[in-house]
């Protein structure tokens, strides 16, 4: 048996009732998009019952209507976490609730404590430019021509909790970079932080880009997440894209940190023609959606890149055996007509597809946790997590 769960990164499909605590009164990923970009090119999720799990919230939305027979089964799920970050998302899904958000820095400069940035900069022996909430591409330009003048890194945050790290490779090769990360990772224990993320970037002065170095150093889980109690189980656990980074590859088998949506759907369909036998769970982020477009509010951008994974949706269900499970969803929304640039709290699609299994309606779902427990189910095991199974409801 195979389990499949594909994270659209920022795939929101409606504010949750607590988002005016966020300043996200309002907010609407799928909203934006479908009221923005006429027609939705996305017939395989509307066929499934994107459309479907949409109006369980809010009622039928223009441009992505409810079929009649969806291929898959539907629901929303609402976050019980605090926050609307990554790694509280994936956890979630993972079996792990927090009962508080992880510290996110203040936007303006000095973001960053400066007890923190003295050690910082006493243990790494570079000094910090930037200090601010800022976009990485837009404080490269800024920034990058200062820091390869050497003896310098660009710190900078967001709306999420993050330490972002960025410099020139020319400058500082990937494993100084990450050596530099790996002493913010552990100060930044101190302040509940859930990701230093490496941020290396190429180019000349007026003309740098971001490179494919990135590498996320995430906090250390507070307990076992589905993915521990699966190997527990004899099941081989798969992640594939930043699930490994998110979960500091506890409870992962294997881990393939591909670069790019399209490289990560074609690993999931290389894992699903390899001749494995056993049981398998498959772990997948598709980054593009928020880290290209949602946070830089590009819908047709957006819509696009949703498009490309619907283009391969039915190549991977080709691909299913009969007792196999793909379950798709999103962590968070990162509304693209919403404004500002953070993630907004957002309700987000379950998708729920088995050969042969008549599709249905799952409803409204209290926690992501409820993917946790139904993989459980799925795979036979004893429940983990304190969500409710989908599997056999």
């Amino acid at each position: 048996m195979r389990a499949m769960v594909i994270v659209i990164d920022a795939f929101g499909i409606g504010a949750l009732p607590d988002a005016a605590l966020y300043g996200d009164e309002g907010a609407n990923t799928l909203g934006s998009i479908s009221r923005t970009v006429q027609p939705l090119e996305w017939p395989n999720l509307i066929k499934m019952g994107l459309g479907n799990a949409a109006a369980l919230l809010d009622g039928p939305l223009a441009g992505c209507a409810p079929v009649t027979a969806p291929l898959a089964s539907f629901g929303a799920m609402q976050e019980k976490s605090k926050g609307k970050d990554t790694t509280t998302g994936h956890w979630e899904i993972g079996g792990i609730v927090l009962d508080r958000a992880f510290h996110v820095f203040p936007p303006a400069y000095p973001s960053f404590p400066a007890d923190l940035v003295r050690r910082f900069e006493q243990e790494s022996g570079y000094r910090i430019l930037g200090n601010k909430s800022a976009s990485g591409t837009v404080i490269i330009q800024e920034l990058g021509e200062q820091q390869m003048a050497g003896g310098q890194v660009i710190a900078y945050t967001s709306a999420d909790s993050v330490f972002q790290i960025a410099a020139h490779e020319s400058v500082m090769p990937l494993e100084e970079l990450y050596r530099v990360c790996k002493i913010a990772r552990k100060l930044c224990d101190d302040y509940d932080v859930a990701r230093v993320i490496a941020r290396p970037f190429v180019g000349e002065p007026g003309n740098f880009t971001r490179s494919a170095g990135r590498h996320d150093y995430s906090i250390d889980l507070p307990g076992p997440s589905v993915l521990d109690h699966l190997v527990q189980n004899g099941v081989d656990t798969v992640g594939v894209g930043k699930i490994g980074d998110i979960f500091n590859q506890q409870g992962i088998a294997r881990s393939y940190p591909d670069k790019g949506n399209d490289a990560c759907l074609e690993r999931v369909g290389r894992l699903l023609t390899d001749n494995t036998t056993g049981d398998r769970f498959i772990f997948v982020n598709l980054v593009e959606t928020d880290m290209l477009y949602g946070h830089r509010r590009d819908i047709r951008g957006y819509h696009d890149a949703v498009r490309r994974i619907d283009e391969q949706l039915p190549d991977i269900i080709k691909l299913m055996n009969s007792d196999d499970l793909l379950v798709l969803t999103a962590d968070h929304g990162c509304d693209p007509g919403f404004p500002g640039s953070d993630h907004t709290r957002e309700y987000v699609p379950l998708l729920v597809y088995r050969p042969g299994v008549k599709g249905r309606s799952l409803g409204v779902r209290d926690s992501f946790g409820d993917v946790a427990r139904s993989l459980s189910a799925f795979f036979g095991i004893s429940p983990f997590g304190g969500g409710r199974n989908f599997i056999d409801s």
